[in-house]
């Protein structure tokens, strides 16, 4: 059985709120593994949905940057917050996401572009690792374009001019004008900020996150559904999966401002005061570290060994 150290436990407490008991019992019963004891902690009704997309697990800046119907957002790691307030690693920050305008999601293709003062994007990111003394890596970028309408970006709480912990992109397709279609996409992009869907629409989302609803549907519900036919079965667990694909999609979303007019129901709105249709083509939303394992250091032990205690 794996080891459940007081580090997991409260790495487990802090990301579903359940008490400390709970999360020891959670992890013992799925032999350490975290996902797993999330799921336990949830089928017992004592967390909330995981969102594990919203961990900042590292540190750095995500930028944002825009051209005329094209836009793009990289995610820049460090090892320290500190370095991520420096104006040099601001400035490639900067640099790097204008560069990536002109390329696409491949973060390889984008470090061996060509850097504006000679060399490449990586041979720059060495050199910076070099003089700011700490590690740091290009990390992901994606880009969004439209053939007519407006890509709007958006920074959370902004450390500097088009970079922060949180950067959003929303694509809008329309013959709109433009300043309309800003104000919606501004709006659109705070909410996506926020409720951090999972995907445009319900059929967007990925399979198996469904499947993991429809698991823990099903085990919450399994008083309800023994000895019933599948038919039954499926008819009772389809309620809460159906709910979670609704409110995990953005267009189904209910929009943050006033929270319960569907997003999708806000842009036809703004389609019909704007005199033309719009359409949300896409939207990409980088938080800084998420996904990323963070380490996590004791300390004391560490002054202890140290020492030789």
């Amino acid at each position: 059985m794996a080891e459940i150290t007081a580090a997991i436990v409260k790495e487990l407490r802090e990301r579903t709120g359940a008490g400390m008991m709970d999360c020891k019992k959670a992890l013992a019963e799925t032999n350490g593994d975290m996902e797993a004891a999330v799921d336990w902690l949830r089928t017992k009704g004592l967390a909330a949905a995981a969102k594990k997309a919203g961990r900042q697990a590292a540190e750095g800046l995500v930028g944002v940057a825009v051209s005329g119907t094209k836009g793009a957002v990289v995610e820049v790691n460090s090892e320290t917050d500190f370095v991520a307030k420096n104006d040099q690693f601001q400035a490639f920050v900067k640099t790097v996401t204008e560069l990536a305008l002109a390329g696409g999601d491949d973060v390889d293709a984008l470090a061996a572009a060509s850097w504006p003062e000679g060399g490449t994007v990586q041979e720059k990111l060495v050199s910076n690792i070099a003089t700011i003394g700490e590690q740091q890596a290009l990390r992901r970028v994606k880009t969004l374009s439209v053939g007519q309408g407006v890509v709007v970006p958006y920074v959370h709480n902004a450390a500097a001019p088009g970079m922060g912990k949180i950067g959003v992109l929303v694509a809008l397709e329309s013959a709109a004008p433009a300043e309309a279609l800003n104000a919606l996409g501004k709006q659109l992009a705070m909410h996506i900020a926020a409720a951090n869907p999972l995907a445009l629409t319900g059929d967007g989302i990925d399979p198996e996150t469904i499947e993991r609803e429809a698991a823990i549907a099903r085990e919450k519900a399994a008083d309800k559904i023994a000895g019933k036919p599948p038919e039954v079965v499926e008819k009772i667990i389809k309620g809460p999966v159906e709910k979670f694909r609704k409110e995990s999609a953005l267009l189904t979303q209910a929009f943050v401002i006033d929270g319960k007019t569907p997003v999708q129901d806000v842009v036809a709105a703004a389609g019909k005061d704007a005199g033309a249709p719009i359409a949300v083509k896409d939207y990409v939303r980088f938080q800084l570290g998420e996904g990323i394992e963070k380490k996590q250091s004791d300390f004391a032990a560490e002054v202890a060994a140290a020492a030789g205690v």
